[in-house]
């Protein structure tokens, strides 16, 4: 299943949840501890999702967006799992780390 997330780098702590509106349709915001330096963030962002999503980090991957706070992210898995965790976190069930 891909997701669509919005980045925002250098939060104070890491969290997933909430919704905002991306070039791609509703994005899951997603805030990182880490700078936007040398894929630190990207890093954190898998990182964030895999444990908000209860997967491994090997079961995502960034497949748009490298450089960008819009991404696009592949999870495998149980689409339908994924799917009810993905509602929960886009309506604003925040998750800190």
């Amino acid at each position: 299943m891909r997701i669509t997330v919005r980045v925002r780098p250098g939060a104070r702590v890491d969290h997933v949840g909430g919704c905002r509106d991306s070039p791609h349709g509703p994005a899951l915001l997603v805030s990182v501890r880490a700078r936007a330096v040398e894929g630190q963030a990207n890093a954190a962002v898998l990182e964030a999702l895999a444990q908000a999503f209860g997967v491994r980090r090997s079961a995502l991957s960034l497949v748009g967006g490298e450089r960008s706070r819009d991404k696009i992210v592949e999870l495998a898995g149980d689409d339908n799992r994924t799917a009810d965790r993905l509602c929960d976190l886009l309506l604003g069930a925040r998750r800190t780390i």
